[in-house]
């Protein structure tokens, strides 16, 4: 049985940083395609990252470029997103998610290629 458990999530100031952290085990087959997702109630939840774990390409939404990194630390089964520069829109549940569709580069922001989900950790921005 697959797991996701997110870490990191809290509150900071606008501006300010935090680091999430994604464990994931339980697979026999490694994800092709990692991500990170956000979500607020009433609103769809919506891509800001993902990584194609065996080339290391990574993907952005326009709205986190330049101020957030995926990363992936394959021996550790651990994916990261360090999030800095920080804004009060950037609050949300924050979710992690593994995919085993080859399609990451083309797919990466669709919800669907996602075969498991963390419970989510919660981002507070100001």
């Amino acid at each position: 049985h697959v797991q996701l458990v997110e870490s990191g999530g809290g509150s900071v100031q606008a501006g300010g940083s935090l680091s999430l952290s994604c464990a994931a085990s339980g697979y026999t087959v490694r994800p092709y395609c990692m991500g990170w997702f956000r979500q607020n109630p009433g609103k769809e939840r919506e891509g800001i990252a993902a990584i194609d774990t065996g080339g290391s390409s990574t993907f952005y939404a326009e709205s986190v470029k330049g101020r957030f990194t995926i990363s992936q630390d394959s021996a550790k089964n651990t994916l990261y997103l360090q999030m800095s520069s920080l804004k009060p829109e950037d609050t949300a549940m924050y979710f992690c998610a593994a995919g085993w569709s080859p399609r990451c580069g083309g797919g990466w922001h669709v919800r669907s290629l996602y075969g498991y989900w963390g419970q989510g950790t919660q981002v507070t921005v100001s």
